[in-house]
């Protein structure tokens, strides 16, 4: 496979704002739901535009050991609280992540999605030919997700304030 097209998605059992800041929260550094297999630091509030996100794929767990697959992006669009676009630009990826942040149930829930759309760079290259990268992307998303939903699930707010 030359590149990949994914999208992954989940839904969680709370308000779109709180999901909204975990996931800026956690582009931004917190390692509060996608460890161990993706860690990040930004540059600043990767939700305004130009901002850097440096990402590291930990494919065997971090501090397990292993190879890294290090890459970073830089916010080209946000709709803040709805959507973030990000472009890869340098490390093993070129291409782009689109993030969305969608109410469900007149905002009780909240549908989060990730479309990764990349082709492969040097060590994701080579890896991809021994190992199914699509898979372990979405493996890793489904369960960062999971947490997430552990993190905030079943906290709900009205415009900003805790119910």
């Amino acid at each position: 496979m030359s590149g990949y097209d994914i999208i992954d998605e989940a839904y969680i059992d709370s308000s779109p704002d709180l999901v909204w800041n975990a996931l800026i929260a956690e582009l931004s550094g917190a390692a509060g739901f996608w460890v161990p297999f993706n860690t990040f630091e930004a540059t600043g509030s990767p939700d305004e535009l130009g901002s850097k996100v440096n990402w590291t794929v930990h494919p065997k767990g971090k501090d397990k050991g292993g190879p890294k697959l290090r890459f970073t992006s830089r916010t080209v669009a946000v709709d803040p609280g709805r959507r973030l676009t990000a472009e890869y630009f340098e490390g093993v990826f070129r291409g782009t992540a689109d993030f969305t942040v969608t109410p469900v149930n007149g905002g009780l829930a909240t549908r989060i999605a990730l479309h990764f759309k990349t082709q492969p760079q040097g060590l994701a290259k080579v890896l991809g030919k021994v190992a199914d990268i699509g898979q372990k992307h979405s493996e890793a998303t489904q369960l960062a997700f999971s947490n997430l939903g552990t993190l905030v699930g079943g906290r709900h707010t009205t415009n900003g304030v805790h119910k």
